[in-house]
């Protein structure tokens, strides 16, 4: 399979001609022209040298910052062995192969990442991967609807940002209401949640939210229960080798982003999220399942089975349309967790809560940050200051450095992986200082 498909320009007069365009300029008539850029000539063709060469010279525009930002997307490291296996032709294609009868190596990594995703959270069964942790809690959403008939569903305002506004886009085309559940002091407040359960779906929390804060959700999940809601936790998998998994603190369906899994931040994706849930509600769970059973020889083979998207049944019944080679970056995080293990998953959250520890604690000795909240954390935390916070990302940003992120009004979440050097933390904080100055 090759990587690069030149068009002569008779294949392109074929191809124009089939679909009754007179030019290729056409094709982009229903871009507004105050979109498009008059500065960018693009060329008719590159040939593959001078596309290579052109691609390098974009690369060399690119700032390499070290990184003290997360919120969702974290700097960790990526072991060289995942991207030559991932990129062999037999994984890299342009669609998920799903037949059995010639894609059993696909189906046996979406085996493989199904059973993993299950070890840490707990849960009965995963789904195939989804696109990205947000949409994963937005079909969650879908799900709670669905298996209650309720069109309410609540979200703790300690979720991603990013997070809860793929929610509200998902839910204003089901006319689905979404309410916020306050917190105080970083945590999910009970006594608001318990006012805003009549005529809820369910409720999304996250493990660590967005402080960075880990919080033991059982008694939520205990409470929805009790009131016949359904009971999501966005979880980041990496921080599940560690903590309480999703199914011990009650959850029915366990939701989050793989990217912390090794995936590169990549400008924003690819990435890869997860959805696993209870027996109970496996019939809900939108996109494909693999399961596995044996062949007319007795052998073992891997198959796609429960398969609740449009392609495969009635669209009115259908779960969900989410489909598309995610499971590329399935097989990413898979790799990932197969050579890191239990023990490797165990180091990285050591690391990375020892860096975040000193990172936190050198900020406040400048004291020009305090304590935004008490609790626990790894690699995330959250702290207030009176600096200006625009002015001092520019400033970082300059030399090199990429601060944390702004949640408002002076709170700052930093995010400290097991890749940041203490030399790193220590420049970090002294041109902080600098800045004050």
């Amino acid at each position: 399979m090759f990587k690069y498909f030149p068009h002569t320009e008779k294949d392109i007069k074929e191809m124009l001609d089939k679909i009754g365009v007179s030019s290729v300029d056409a094709l982009f008539s229903d871009i507004p022209d105050k979109l498009k850029r008059p500065d960018y000539n693009v060329p008719n063709a590159y040939s593959e040298l001078a596309l290579r060469a052109h691609f390098s010279d974009l690369e060399k525009k690119n700032q390499a910052l070290t990184i003290f930002r997360g919120h969702g997307a974290y700097d960790h490291y990526t072991p060289s062995i995942i991207p030559p296996l991932v990129s062999r032709e037999e994984f890299l294609t342009a669609y998920t192969p799903y037949q059995p009868e010639i894609a059993q190596g696909t189906l046996q990594y979406i085996f493989e990442f199904q059973s993993m995703i299950t070890d840490l959270t707990g849960m009965d069964v995963s789904n195939a991967s989804m696109y990205d942790g947000a949409t994963s809690a937005a079909e969650a959403m879908f799900m709670a609807v669905a298996q209650t008939k309720k069109q309410r569903f609540l979200v703790a305002d300690n979720v991603f940002d990013h997070v809860k506004s793929v929610i509200e886009t998902y839910a204003k085309y089901r006319q689905i209401d979404i309410v916020t559940v306050q917190s105080h002091k970083g945590l999910v407040d009970r006594t608001d949640l318990k006012n805003k359960l009549e005529g809820a779906s369910g409720f999304i929390g996250q493990v660590p939210n967005k402080y960075g804060l880990i919080e033991n959700l059982s008694d939520v999940s205990s409470i929805l229960k009790e009131n016949g809601l359904i009971s999501v936790i966005y979880a980041d998998p990496q921080t599940l080798a560690v903590v309480e998994s999703p199914r011990k603190m009650g959850a029915d369906i366990a939701v989050g982003d793989c990217q912390s899994l090794g995936v590169p931040l990549s400008f924003g994706g690819a990435y890869v999220g997860y959805l696993a849930t209870t027996d109970k509600l496996i019939r809900k769970m939108p996109g494909r399942i693999c399961g596995v059973t044996k062949d007319v020889d007795g052998k073992r083979g891997f198959v796609l089975t429960l398969q609740a998207r449009e392609q495969h049944i009635r669209r009115e019944k259908a779960n969900s349309n989410i489909c598309s080679n995610q499971s590329l970056m399935a097989l990413w995080v898979t790799i990932y967790m197969s050579i890191m293990g239990k023990n490797g998953l165990k180091q990285v959250n050591d690391l990375c809560y020892a860096n975040s520890h000193y990172l936190a604690e050198k900020l406040l000795e400048t004291d020009l940050f305090e304590k935004a909240f008490d609790g626990f954390y790894i690699k995330e935390f959250t702290l207030k200051t009176d600096l200006d916070v625009e002015k001092l990302e520019t400033y970082l940003a300059k030399k090199g450095y990429l601060f944390g992120h702004h949640l408002g009004n002076g709170y700052v979440a930093f995010a400290v992986t097991e890749k940041r050097t203490q030399p790193e933390i220590d420049q970090f904080v002294s041109l902080i200082r600098g800045f004050k100055k």
